[in-house]
């Protein structure tokens, strides 16, 4: 089986992974819960340890797209590998990060990830300690996506992302995010993919909204949804 949620911040929204733990105790790793950006699992030397030991002893298997409020510096330092299609980051054995711009088959799906989104507090952050400019996606990102989305004659059935397109963020319920919800490079660039992308739903975090914007968008941060 596979869920997907929003935003877990490290261990701040840890404990909604451990009460959905407690309540579905026939998962197992072969289950995948995906996270919709700002994992914040990799974040510092000195809580590494704690935070992926805490992800890798839940009796799920973790999946990940970054956000904007990731240690950028040190994910670098992971490995590069294939898994089930696209490019990955193993950062424990069943907690994974699922990089920009890939297209994998799980369980028999096809899901298209584009991480990455822009941070609106980052005036009051640090670079390299606690902002990162590669949190903003590229268009050499972009390239890479499309050359993979290609291979699939554009046609996907999820599409997971930390950021959303420009068009969503015109609907009534983005008005009640926290965030400004202007208009970034991330939100253009997704757009692209709004375009020309042919998928059943898609799912992204970032705005800390639980909220279905139309029958195949829908915005989470703390409810846990299956998908398949």
């Amino acid at each position: 089986m596979i869920y997907v949620t929003g935003d877990t911040h490290g261990m701040l929204q840890f404990d909604k992974l451990q009460k959905f733990a407690k309540r579905h105790t026939n998962l197992t790793k072969d289950d995948y819960v995906i996270i919709c950006g700002d994992f914040g699992g990799v974040w510092s030397e000195s809580t590494l340890a704690t935070y992926l030991n805490n992800y890798q002893n839940l009796p799920f298997s973790v999946l990940w797209v970054d956000g904007n409020h990731e240690n950028f510096d040190m994910l670098e330092k992971y490995p590069v590998e294939m898994w089930n299609g696209g490019k990955v980051q193993f950062v424990q054995p069943t907690v994974i990060r699922l990089m920009r711009g890939q297209v994998f088959c799980i369980c028999g799906k096809k899901f298209f990830t584009f991480g990455g989104g822009t941070s609106v507090d980052k005036a009051r952050r640090t670079p390299g300690v606690s902002w990162w400019e590669q949190e903003i996606p590229s268009y050499e990102e972009l390239s890479e996506a499309i050359v993979n989305l290609r291979k699939h004659d554009y046609k996907v059935d999820f599409v997971i992302t930390h950021s959303v397109d420009e068009h969503a963020l015109s609907h009534p319920a983005m008005k009640q995010s926290p965030k400004s919800c202007k208009v970034f490079q991330d939100n253009v660039i997704l757009s692209v993919f709004e375009n020309c992308v042919a998928y059943k739903h898609w799912y992204f975090g970032h705005y800390h909204l639980d909220e279905q914007l139309s029958p195949s968008k829908t915005a989470l941060f703390h409810q846990i949804l299956k998908i398949v």
